[in-house]
């Protein structure tokens, strides 16, 4: 399908922080994905959790295999809709790359710590990644991404956080909206987790498919599929269920984002950010299917005793790392010393930033190094 008016267009693109030629035989935002791909933030995803911990399992997703996960259900959606792909890649690519290790428990941790100091937001994290934190390139900080880019990474912010963020940060000031671009990769990174975290919710046998079943999204799709494949059982019966869920769910956005599009007729992107309400989402009906699935995995996924046991080991390590380095300066790692020498940096934020980029299995280790008396330094 051909790009609709209202799309992102690299052309058109309101550029980027640090003035740059434009690249040969690709666009500014297949530019911005191929920096991503290539960063060292983003290769660290590979061994941080999503739900489960990197060593519970080599089958179970990362944040690594969630963002490409995200990225192919975005690109398929936005080339339904006519809109730029390589955008809709390069903000789900790189999304996550703020994400602290053990998840979202890893966060929270993070977050308490610095509360007297601002707090800590992956999401904001992210954005400071992207514009400060890669040490790459010899003109700039950061990866020097499109204005749109930056756009769709920053999901959501506070209004105060958003007040120092210059035009970044404008539409939460006045209520606008991101691109459609940006707009699609938030729901496809809903499509993705909720979809993801139910296979591997059954993978770890904390799941009970038949309990599953009972909810309208999981069960439409597991009559639909048994009706074809009586005789279907196990893992194959548990992945026609979850591809067919997701097909119908990316289906049904499609559709009503069409509808909202036509009802709305924006011109072009600024009609799309000047729109006062999103212009991509499911229809009442699959939404609320949506949301009971996501309520249901709030409750018997994520805060299933397993899954809370290793999210108590996880702050603990977490803010055991942050008060370690923040009360005994001495044993912070020099590139960190130097961060904050150079950069007049906050010594907590430059904590807050070194503990983010971690792995799992680095912040397990650097632990032991730092707390158990038994382990060499």
């Amino acid at each position: 399908m051909s790009k609709k008016p209202y799309a992102a267009d690299p052309e058109r693109s309101r550029g980027r922080r640090v003035v740059e030629e434009p690249p040969c035989y690709r666009s500014a935002f297949q530019r911005d994905r191929d920096r991503v791909i290539h960063c060292s933030a983003f290769r660290r995803l590979e061994y941080k959790t999503q739900v489960f911990v990197n060593h519970e399992g080599d089958l179970f997703r990362t944040r690594l295999t969630h963002s490409l996960e995200v990225a192919q259900i975005a690109r398929s959606i936005c080339r339904a809709l006519g809109l730029d792909e390589d955008l809709a890649e390069a903000i789900a690519l790189a999304h996550d790359l703020g994400h602290t290790p053990f998840g979202h428990a890893g966060q929270d941790a993070l977050n308490e710590c610095m509360a007297p100091h601002g707090g800590f937001e992956h999401n904001l994290q992210s954005l400071r990644v992207v514009d400060v934190l890669e040490e790459r390139y010899a003109d700039f900080d950061g990866l020097n991404l499109t204005y749109e880019t930056r756009e769709g990474i920053l999901k959501h912010c506070a209004a105060e956080r958003a007040a120092q963020l210059g035009e970044l940060g404008e539409r939460f000031l006045r209520g606008g909206q991101p691109s459609l671009e940006a707009q699609v990769v938030n729901l496809a990174d809903a499509i993705a987790y909720n979809n993801h975290d139910v296979d591997d919710g059954l993978r770890a046998e904390l799941l009970d498919i038949q309990a599953l079943e009972g909810l309208a999204l999981f069960g439409r799709c597991s009559e639909v599929v048994r009706a074809r494949h009586p005789a279907l059982g196990g893992r194959r019966l548990v992945h026609e269920v979850v591809r067919t869920m997701i097909n119908l769910l990316v289906c049904d956005l499609i559709k009503h984002t069409n509808q909202l599009l036509v009802a709305a007729a924006p011109q072009d992107i600024d009609a799309v950010r000047a729109c006062p309400h999103p212009l991509v989402g499911f229809s009442a009906s699959v939404g609320g299917w949506q949301r009971e699935l996501a309520d249901y995995l709030r409750t018997h996924l994520y805060r299933h005793y397993r899954v809370m046991r290793m999210a108590h080991k996880a702050k603990r390590v977490i803010k055991e790392l942050f008060y370690a380095y923040i009360n005994t300066p001495d044993v912070i790692p020099d590139v960190v010393q130097h961060r904050i020498i150079a950069n007049d940096m906050p010594r907590a934020r430059a904590v807050a930033d070194y503990i983010a980029g971690m792995t799992d299995r680095f912040a397990i280790l650097e632990h032991r190094r730092l707390l158990d008396p038994a382990t060499s330094g």
